[in-house]
């Protein structure tokens, strides 16, 4: 049985892009809808550093990035054990 690997840069621009994005959503509909996600959003401003105090719009868009930033990193590591235990754990066949 053959192993089939992750394309870890893929896996981590994807993994970039669904949680920045999934913020960034949140974000802007919390400023459109008061009060939308906002423990959510207080719980992500409190593990993310750098957007307390600023102007909302500004403050979702650090956090987007940081968030981008932080998907790209977690996608990147999840393909990259992933691709190092399906080597370990599979057995090649010798033919």
């Amino acid at each position: 049985m053959e192993t089939q690997k992750l394309s870890v840069k893929a896996f981590a621009l994807a993994g970039g892009i669904l949680w920045g994005s999934a913020l960034l959503v949140v974000g802007l509909l919390n400023l459109a809808l008061p009060g939308y996600g906002q423990m959510f959003l207080d719980m992500m401003s409190s593990v993310y550093f750098g957007n307390q105090g600023m102007a909302p719009l500004r403050s979702v868009l650090i956090l987007t990035v940081v968030a981008f930033l932080d998907g790209t990193i977690a996608g990147f590591l999840f393909a990259l054990i992933y691709n190092l235990c399906s080597c370990c754990c599979c057995k090649k066949k010798n033919e």
